[in-house]
């Protein structure tokens, strides 16, 4: 079978043909229909979280994806089931055309969604929903801001804030700005043209997907006993504890994410830093919401598996808009 992989950190994504892998209890063996791109995956690629996961080469990349269950060695999917899922972090590899999909990862594909349009949402759909339930358990009326609200996360968890009830901000570059507001934003700031945090003020949530400056701006928006979720900062004491990181790195972590940890100190607030998790059953709940309509799949351009590495970079450039989406023919 054909797969886009690595033999190495930071090497090149490679096309090469592997075996077909062998499903053991529990498992599903998929034929791959399409398959996203994610900012993980260039993480993944370069290296950046190996001291969270721990990868075997070559590796194939790809974190989401749409298929067929070709074998089921599970109990509640057979032969021919469509399903959708976000792929374990300990066993990656969507960029292929047959995966192995843990049941548990697994719902059955939404049946109003291509397959293009179910592989963008797995990876994006389950970060927003932990990130907004599970860690801000965000409420009606409550305010909201969302950095980055035209890349994938975003437009995912702009509809999201909305069905919950929230009042939503997002930060956008000017094309993206009406975009956004079709999607529900009750206020687009340009971040070319304003500062966010000289326009807002008492949010309840912040979403960051940048990390950096702009995560450390966001702590001054905020309403003392809010909560900021980020998936583009570095990961702090409390995750790497919480997952089983090596102690060798705590120290080192602590040190990186200090300024996060005094913010969010002085601001009264909650900080978490979430590499979200796969979840078979969250991912039914998602589906219940595409199959009304009350969540759109936002995609802006797909490829053949044979330009895996162009679709990389066409990701990795910022000039997408919603999802890119590799398609498996």
């Amino acid at each position: 079978m054909r797969a886009a992989l690595i033999r190495r950190y930071g090497g090149q994504v490679q096309i090469e043909d592997l075996s077909r892998p062998l499903p053991g209890p529990g498992d599903l063996l998929v034929k791959v229909r399409a398959a996203s791109v994610n900012p993980v995956d260039f993480k993944i690629r370069d290296g950046k979280v190996k001291a969270l996961v721990k990868d075997r080469f070559p590796l194939v990349l790809g974190n989401d994806l749409s298929g067929a269950v070709v074998e089921s060695h599970g109990s509640r999917f057979k032969a021919g089931d469509e399903i959708y899922a976000r792929l374990d972090k300990d066993r990656i590899g969507a960029f292929e055309e047959f995966a192995l999909v843990r049941e548990g990862a697994a719902a059955p594909k939404p049946a109003s969604l291509s397959h293009v349009e179910a592989a963008s949402i797995p990876l994006v759909g389950l970060t927003a929903w932990q990130a907004m339930l599970d860690i801000g358990r965000v409420q009606k009326g409550q305010r909201v801001l969302i950095h980055a609200g035209s890349g994938g996360v975003g437009t995912f968890a702009i509809q999201l804030a909305k069905h919950l009830g929230a009042w939503v901000a997002t930060t956008v570059g000017a094309r993206n700005v009406d975009l956004v507001k079709r999607l529900g934003a009750d206020e687009a700031i340009d971040y070319r043209a304003a500062k966010f945090d000289e326009v807002l003020r008492d949010i309840d949530f912040v979403l960051d997907t940048q990390g950096g400056e702009t995560l450390w701006r966001s702590f001054s928006v905020m309403k003392r006993g809010g909560t900021v979720v980020s998936i583009g900062g570095m990961p702090d004491l409390k995750f790497a504890r919480a997952w089983g990181v090596s102690p060798l790195f705590w120290l080192p972590l602590a040190f990186l994410t200090r300024r996060e940890t005094r913010l969010a100190r002085e601001k009264g607030v909650r900080y978490e830093y979430l590499f979200m998790k796969a979840s078979g059953e969250q991912l039914e709940e998602i589906g219940k919401l595409l199959d009304a309509g009350i969540i759109k799949p936002v995609i802006d351009r797909t490829f053949p598996l044979e330009e895996t590495p162009a679709a990389l970079a066409y990701s990795e450039s910022g000039r997408a808009t919603g999802k890119v989406v590799v398609e498996i023919r």
